[in-house]
């Protein structure tokens, strides 16, 4: 499989990601992409590939808050870019996955899986036997990109290879062998990740303008 360029498979997650939480379409914007999310607390994103003079002359314009600039890359990059008004938020990593054989989806005891596929967004959530959800996630899928989003296990049932099960029956949904699988992890998932196979494609950091209180 020819493997995407930078700018392709970033284009494809945030599609796929829109996909994935009924947000808008990214739209081109300044060498980068724009999506309107129009959220109480995120009133619009901006991603780019990598460093970019548009970034500064974007982040200069900005005064408002809730609007997020992103990039690949490191954030003492990012943050070098943009006026001191704007804030660096912790690091995030995008990270890459060959297909491959999709691993068998095992559960321990007392817990059950339900699946669900809707508009080309398929959902997994596993509950406990008295019927509390354990865990949940997320993945669509765009062209040639296969996007894992939102994994998360509540607190009282970690540590017992849950997440790794939400992923591998995510993985079932995948429709093209030719997809490439992508997610963005934060700090905290990325050691989870890379023992399920992903590697770490770029630092994925962003700046936002935190708003006074």
């Amino acid at each position: 499989m020819n493997k995407l360029a930078d700018a392709e498979l970033l284009e494809g997650w945030l599609r796929a990601r829109s996909m994935a939480r009924h947000l808008p379409q990214p739209v081109p914007d300044r060498g980068g992409l724009r999506v309107d999310t129009a959220m109480p607390e995120e009133l619009r994103r901006y991603v780019f590939a990598g460093p970019s003079p548009a970034i500064t002359q974007l982040a200069q314009e900005i005064h408002e808050p809730y609007v997020f600039i992103k990039m690949c890359g490191p954030g003492a990059h990012l943050q070098s870019l943009v006026p001191h008004r704007w804030q660096l938020q912790p690091t995030g990593y995008l990270m890459t996955r060959e297909t491959g054989r999709n691993p068998v989806p095992s559960l321990p005891p007392g817990y059950w899986l339900q699946m669900q596929t809707e508009s080309g967004v398929t959902t997994a959530r596993i509950f406990a036997d008295d019927d509390t959800l354990a865990a949940t996630g997320y993945a669509a899928e765009y062209e040639r990109v296969f996007v894992f989003d939102r994994i998360a296990t509540a607190p009282a049932h970690q540590h017992q290879g849950l997440g790794a099960a939400i992923m591998a029956a995510l993985g079932t949904a995948q429709q093209s062998q030719a997809a490439q699988r992508v997610l963005v992890a934060t700090e905290a998932g990325r050691g989870l990740y890379a023992t399920l196979g992903w590697s770490v494609h770029s630092h994925f950091s962003t700046v936002t303008i935190t708003p006074p209180f």
